[in-house]
């Protein structure tokens, strides 16, 4: 695959334009197992792809129920399956067989927070425990890092998501990297054409926040460990202002930024951690669309 690399800009071609429109259009909404997630769910878009996540204090188990009530109510479903949390290789056989037994064919991938692992240190070993299996999956999501982690070296980073990228490869499933939150065009634009120019292939899903006020996103930014990107906007005080108000915070603000590189660098879709604020981020997208 060749990708056409350009710098990115806030001129935005027609083609540019309508491939951003398209992303937000089919949108992936992250929810996330709190006492919010039914409003959440009464929120979201009839048939909308959702993003699960898993929840070290609640175990995979409600990671499980929720995507099957997800599925039963119509919307397509990604469970996040944390490679820390999963128990040993018995644990691998039950979610393999629950993946066909309700139709999952779509997971993501993460190593995951937990303190105290099972057998699987890191998602690259448990992803090759998966694709050692019949696991009925055709897609499976990894993670990466443009604003870099809090405890993992970039050089780390960089090759467990080349190795996954062969591993996925070499298995014949298809995957795409979904990168954590970042709030600098730059940063993402700069990561893209890097990894693109070091043969990274893997189509990208890029990960921005919802529409959410500034406790929460503090709060859930800490959990979720993206204090660099935190850094960057209490650096910024335009994009603290928007960031931070609710009425006045537009996705668009970083996504028309990086536009064409979204067209010319594969990424083919938006990860919006919505912190279970559906309804304003989805109101967002509505009027993004009009």
């Amino acid at each position: 695959m060749v990708f056409r690399a350009k710098k990115s800009t806030t001129t935005e071609s027609d083609a540019a334009r309508t491939h951003r429109l398209a992303l937000i259009d089919d949108l992936t909404f992250e929810l996330v197992p709190l006492k919010s997630l039914d409003a959440a769910i009464d929120a979201l878009p009839a048939g909308a792809e959702v993003s699960v996540t898993a929840s070290p204090a609640k175990g995979l188990g409600e990671t499980v129920a929720i995507s099957e009530r997800m599925l039963e109510d119509g919307f397509r479903v990604i469970p996040h399956i944390s490679a820390r949390m999963v128990r040993d290789q018995a644990h691998v056989d039950e979610l393999v067989t629950w993946f066909k037994q309700v139709g999952i064919d779509r997971m993501f991938l993460v190593g995951g927070d937990a303190e105290e692992p099972g057998e699987f240190n890191d998602a690259v070993e448990l992803l090759a425990a998966l694709l050692d299996r019949d696991h009925g999956l055709t897609t499976i999501g990894v993670t990466a890092y443009p604003d870099h982690h809090a405890f993992i070296s970039d050089e780390a980073l960089h090759k467990a998501l080349f190795d996954k990228q062969t591993m996925l490869a070499e298995a014949g499933v298809a995957g795409y990297a979904s990168t954590q939150m970042c709030f600098d065009p730059k940063t993402i634009s700069e990561w893209l054409h890097t990894e693109r120019t070091n043969g990274l292939t893997l189509p990208i899903h890029l990960g921005l926040a919802g529409v959410v006020d500034k406790a929460k996103l503090m709060t859930m930014g800490v959990r979720l460990g993206i204090g660099q990107s935190l850094s960057y906007l209490k650096k910024n005080k335009t994009a603290v202002a928007k960031m931070m108000t609710t009425a006045s915070y537009d996705p668009n603000d970083l996504l028309i930024p990086l536009s064409e590189d979204m067209l010319n660098l594969n990424v083919d879709g938006l990860h919006m951690f919505t912190f279970n604020n559906v309804e304003a981020t989805n109101a967002w997208r509505t009027q993004a669309l009009q």
